[in-house]
């Protein structure tokens, strides 16, 4: 396949950016996306010039350190994916790629592709845990959760922060990554005690990031590599309801 890039170059957070073209030729269908800017990176530092930065680390699709929009879509066109899990193959011989960063206020850009992603951070610090004693672990069966709250909890965790949602929002709001980190929490027994108390600093939290408010437009779930439901950000408004109603 030859491919043409335009990809955004920015030298460091405090310099402009623009948008580079880059030609790709030979690229093996079968490479991940990934692969694909590796190949690229390998033939501009051959040339002298300097490589495109971005942000990996798995490539398994599970630890949510890759992203990118992808002709204007968060981690590209292919839904329920990571950029890592993204294939050449979901392209066509002589495609146009434009490939960019997380466009956010919470996450300046750092160097090309690569963002900072603290703010989610910050997000988790603020109430994303439980308080408890630590010791030896209970028994498995020391705590009974029915089926259907533990398989909605495993739902809810199974977001891995890598901020599509974010990226994808038209106000770059974090409601579908911190109503999974409520909500994961507030499903089972161990999380109840600090469950309003964590919602409401969660969510105060995710103010003072500067992430923008929901406004139902969903781009977050159909963004999301892990298909989080929206459903979540219904859980999250009502305990943060019911937080105030309790202050």
């Amino acid at each position: 396949m030859n491919l043409k890039l335009k990809v955004w170059r920015q030298p460091s957070s405090s310099s402009p950016g623009k948008m580079e073209t880059i030609d790709a030729p030979e690229i093996n269908p079968e490479m991940s996306f990934l692969e694909m800017l590796d190949v690229v990176n390998e033939r501009l530092i051959a040339g002298g010039e300097v490589p495109i930065a971005f942000d990996h680390d798995c490539r398994e699709g599970i630890c949510g350190a890759c992203g990118a929009v992808v002709n204007g879509v968060a981690h590209g066109p292919l839904r329920g994916t990571t950029l890592c899990q993204l294939h050449m193959r979901y392209f066509k011989d002589g495609d146009t790629i434009v490939i960019e960063p997380w466009r956010a206020r919470a996450f300046p850009v750092i160097k090309d592709l690569v963002v900072d992603r603290r703010a989610m951070d910050h997000v988790i610090q603020a109430g994303g845990f439980i308080s408890v004693p630590t010791g030896s672990p209970p028994d498995a069966n020391a705590i009974p959760i029915a089926k259907v709250k533990a398989d909605r909890a495993m739902d809810a965790a199974a977001c891995i922060g890598c901020g599509a949602c974010v990226a994808a929002c038209p106000n770059a709001a974090a409601m579908l990554f911190t109503s999974a980190k409520v909500a994961q929490l507030a499903l089972l027994p161990q999380g109840q005690p600090e469950r309003y108390q964590r919602a409401r600093a969660m969510v105060a939290a995710m103010e003072r990031e500067s992430f923008g408010a929901c406004s139902n437009h969903r781009e977050c779930e159909a963004a999301c590599p892990k298909e989080i439901s929206v459903n979540f950000i219904g859980w999250l408004n009502r305990d943060l309801m019911a937080a105030t109603i309790k202050e």
